[in-house]
């Protein structure tokens, strides 16, 4: 590929520069106009300039035919409309998308596409609260992302109608537009053991209403973040990758185990190589707050909802701390205590309030 380009490259300057001297040679002799070129000889300018000379003088005559390339420009599939009076409901709103949508759909099916993705844009009359009119507009724009692209109107509508539901704004509207991105129909081989959703756009439809219900910091993925403080996760937007189907992500950094194929290989086994000697801590959450009587700056009876009981032995404080750069910073305390009836419990304080993380078992 590179050496076809520089061929070519090198061959249109040299066409340039032999170019360049005919038309030197031909302002010497007088021609300065094409139709004096055009009055010349053919066989007579042929046989004094060469070739390029004869294209040329075909040129001036109307004898070159030169094959036509269509450029198509870029089709957009977007509708809009503007309300000539305010509207402060969502019903003409509605009314006008489900019309945007079968045109929409329609338009694509005649060209063998369908919807990806779409994008809502809604223009508001901005006004001040004297009543006045204010010459700025406002514009709210959303995209949304359809899992599996498709021209179902229905299905469509009732994605713009859930996020609608919720919607509000103490501007009118004047204008709305709805654009589609479009795509051609997927066609997916899963693997031997890939799994896929049964209807992903029920999936998808299902979780925006839970945003609209809960909000989008309470619907998604929990994701472990990067510190030592225990519990510590943030929730990420849900996404299904059909082709690899559903994988448990485990702890990285973590070896599995040869014999069972978990990723406990850093604790002891048993001589069946399943359960690990060491004790597991269930864990409170969330943690139960507690009230700890200290004896010489020492834990020494502990009182909770969970557990209620005297200390008889204790291991601690394990102190940990974190994020002291920014505003999140966090600092703790951590004990192991063994109760007087039997009880192992594993408490810890913070900013002097204790809680109960969980017991071992």
């Amino acid at each position: 590929m590179r050496r076809s380009s520089s061929s070519r490259a090198a061959t249109g300057k040299d066409r340039e520069a032999e170019i360049g001297k005919i038309l030197t040679i031909l302002h010497k002799w007088g021609i300065h106009t094409l139709g004096q070129l055009a009055a010349l000889d053919k066989e007579q300018l042929g046989a004094r300039l060469g070739p390029e000379a004869i294209r040329m003088w075909e040129r001036a005559n109307g004898q070159c035919h030169r094959v036509l390339k269509l450029v198509r420009p870029p089709e957009s599939f977007e509708e809009s409309f503007e309300f000539e009076n305010k509207i402060e409901t969502a019903e003409p709103l509605l009314f006008m998308l489900r019309r945007f949508l079968e045109q929409l759909a329609v338009r694509l099916r005649a060209i063998y596409l369908v919807a990806k993705e779409l994008t809502l844009r809604i223009t508001f009359a901005n006004s001040r609260r004297d009543g006045s009119a204010e010459a700025g507009k406002q514009v709210y724009e959303r995209v949304f992302k359809i899992p599996q692209p498709t021209n179902d109107v229905d299905l469509l509508f009732r994605m713009l109608h859930t996020h609608l539901e919720n919607f509000k704004s103490e501007y009118p509207i004047i204008a709305v537009s709805l654009q589609a991105e479009p795509a051609k129909p997927s066609r997916q081989q899963f693997g031997l053991f890939a799994t896929s959703v049964r209807d992903p756009n029920q999936l998808y439809e299902t979780l925006a209403r839970l945003v609209a219900l809960l909000g989008n910091d309470r619907v998604g993925t929990p994701v472990l973040e990067e510190t030592h403080r225990p519990d510590a996760f943030r929730m990420e937007p849900f996404a299904w990758d059909g082709s690899t189907g559903f994988q448990p992500v485990g702890q990285a950094g973590v070896p599995a185990c040869k014999e069972t194929g978990r990723q406990d290989a850093c604790l002891p086994h048993s001589h069946d190589g399943c359960a690990p000697l060491s004790p597991a801590l269930r864990r409170f959450r969330p943690a139960a707050p507690a009230s700890v009587f200290s004896t010489e700056n020492s834990p020494a009876h502990i009182r909770s909802a969970k557990i209620n009981s005297k200390i008889t032995d204790q291991r601690g404080p394990y102190l940990a701390s974190g994020n002291w750069w920014d505003e999140v910073a966090w600092v703790r305390a951590e004990w192991d205590l063994q109760l007087d009836n039997g009880v192992l419990a594993r408490c810890h304080r913070s900013g002097g309030i204790w809680k109960v993380d969980g017991i071992y078992d």
